[in-house]
């Protein structure tokens, strides 16, 4: 599997579009990476761009924008709200896809040192790839900011890990780094105090507020014995927070960065911001993202609010994020397109959808086509996954019936299964698809010398075995869906009873579909033993399948006659 990590560099211009651009195309120019989201910020003149790839293929395309940067940026003339001490401010790595932390941070310092050997640029590591303790949080690192740097840059303590300890007036300094994945996001107050946004930052951020005596703002900051200071934390972990006033917008704003949204969620973030905003006397009208932000974050923040509400989390995926969007007034300020900002939906190759991003009409349009796919085993996916949803319909009709409020979470739980399954049976219409191009492209091979030859015949018996296994795994999943369409005729809304028949009578002609097409794409198959087991499993869920219709449809019929 192909490494990905993903990179974000801050760039301390957000009002020239057209420097910017010149920044990206930098970028762009690289072979194996991506450029996902540009998002600049005018009230904070800095842009964040988020781009993702293989380490190298980003290293590269990493080193040239910082270069570009350093050409296009001149920090002695640079204003704006957010904290900064260079033309490329920060520039951190995220793991992403099979690789680990450790070989991130070996990445990162890597580029650190071309950018501070090669461009002259003064280099701070920090977070995972600090090689001193006290520069793992970026604060430090960035302390006294661009105006405090020349300064800075005579302590022998803060020599940089990298490049001239001189300063640089056009570049300033950068920090480059490798950490986990980072959430910037704003909670926007119905307020202009940049004070009393403070407040409400200092509430919830995990460092809190110094501990003063007399005057919770002017005393003097309390000590222990030793001499430290004495902090007071705030009600969230893994948060940073400030406050602010944003021009472009009028009000202030909670600036937060979750650094682990495994441990304090968006949804957490918000719903804290708002308590504590009440507090004192604000309200929080909506919040704002800054770059992207992982699908699950969304999906999480949507589903605790439906269960807020006591409504189904068995719903789509699409719906699911509509909800979470409104809850958390991500459109508060400007419109939010989740498909622009959730970084899943960014990598999407819509190639991968060839399918089920069609049209009802279009889908049976090219099932009726001279085209060999879609065939019997995409359709018959495409069958299961229609019947599942039936009987995830009724689960949602039943969890907000009049008088079964008690009920909504019994429901809810069979509607997610439901979804669950639905999404799955979807990704094999496609994949039933492309297990069949993968047989022709193998029957394309050469087979000239004797080792093409074999190199031919190991790849069509591979693809076959996979075109094997897809149509199995169609049967699998649909009879798996026989469950939630029982359970929702036994104590499910009566009055969709019916539908649920129709999604038991979808099932099984998928199931029997399906295994068609398991027996077809077996003939050339030479691993009789593989084969003929999985033909046996095949036949007892095909038994299996024909029992539970036929049971299925016993008490639908039942139930209609009211007997």
């Amino acid at each position: 599997m192909k490494q990905l990590i993903e990179c974000v560099p801050n760039f301390s211009e957000g009002r020239d579009m057209s420097v910017i651009r010149t920044i990206t195309d930098e970028i762009e120019k690289i072979e194996g990476v991506r450029l996902l989201d540009v998002d600049p910020g005018a009230a904070t003149n800095r842009t964040v761009v988020t781009f993702v790839g293989t380490p190298d293929a980003v290293i590269e395309a990493a080193f040239l924008a910082i270069k570009k940067a350093s050409e296009t940026i001149d920090m002695s003339r640079h204003h704006g709200e957010h904290p900064r001490f260079g033309g490329t401010d920060v520039c951190p790595l995220v793991p992403i896809s099979n690789i680990t932390m450790e070989e991130t941070a070996v990445y990162a310092r890597k580029l650190a040192e071309r950018v501070g050997n090669e461009l002259d640029i003064p280099v701070y590591c920090y977070e995972s790839a600090a090689l001193l303790p006290e520069r793992r949080n970026l604060a430090n690192c960035r302390s006294g900011e661009y105006e405090g740097l020349p300064k800075k840059l005579e302590d022998p303590a803060w020599k940089p890990d990298f490049g001239p300890a001189r300063f640089n007036a056009r570049t300033g300094a950068v920090a480059v780094g490798a950490r986990d994945f980072l959430v910037a996001y704003n909670i926007n107050l119905n307020t202009t105090s940049t004070r009393r946004a403070n407040a409400v930052a200092f509430d919830i951020r995990e460092k809190g507020r110094p501990v003063r005596e007399g005057n919770p703002i002017t005393g003097k900051i309390k000590k222990d014995q030793q001499g430290k200071e004495i902090w007071e934390p705030g009600a969230l972990k893994a948060c940073k927070a400030i406050g602010w006033f944003i021009e472009e917008y009028g009000i202030a704003q909670v600036s937060i960065n979750l650094t682990n949204i495994s441990i304090t969620s968006v949804h957490e973030a918000f719903e804290m911001s708002c308590v504590k905003a009440m507090e004192r006397g604000m309200r929080v009208t909506g919040s704002e993202l800054v770059g992207l932000i992982p699908k699950k974050a969304l999906l999480d923040a949507g589903r605790h609010f439906l269960v807020r509400q006591q409504r189904s989390i068995g719903i789509s995926e699409d719906e699911i994020i509509r909800i979470a969007v409104k809850s958390l007034g991500l459109d508060d300020l400007k419109p939010f397109n989740p498909r622009e900002k959730v970084i899943e939906y960014l990598l999407e190759n819509k190639a991968d959808k060839k399918l089920v991003g069609m049209t009802a009409e279009g889908f049976a349009n090219e099932t009726a086509s001279e085209s060999p796919a879609p065939g019997g085993g995409s359709v018959s996916a495409y069958i299961a996954a229609l019947g599942v949803s039936l009987g995830t319909m009724v689960a949602n009709l039943s969890s907000h019936k009049a008088g079964w409020d008690e009920r909504w979470e019994e429901f809810s739980t069979w509607a997610a299964e439901g979804q669950g399954l639905k999404d799955e049976l979807l990704f094999l219409v496609d994949e039933d698809t492309r297990a069949f191009n993968r047989i022709m492209d193998a029957f394309g091979l050469p087979k000239g010398t004797d080792q093409e030859k074999q190199l031919r015949s190991d790849a069509i018996q591979e693809a076959t075995r996979y075109a094997i296994e897809v149509p199995f795994r169609t049967m699998q999943k649909a009879f798996e869906a026989f469950r939630i369409i029982e359970a929702m005729v036994e104590t499910g809304n009566p009055n969709s009873v019916t539908d649920a028949g129709v999604g038991a009578l979808c099932v099984r002609s998928a199931i029997i579909g399906a295994y068609l097409n398991v027996k077809v794409n077996g003939a050339g198959f030479k691993d009789k033993p593989y084969f003929d087991g999985l033909l046996a499993r095949a036949d007892e869920i095909i038994t299996h399948a024909k029992s539970m219709e036929e049971k299925i449809l016993g008490d639908v019929n039942r139930k209609i006659s009211g007997s």
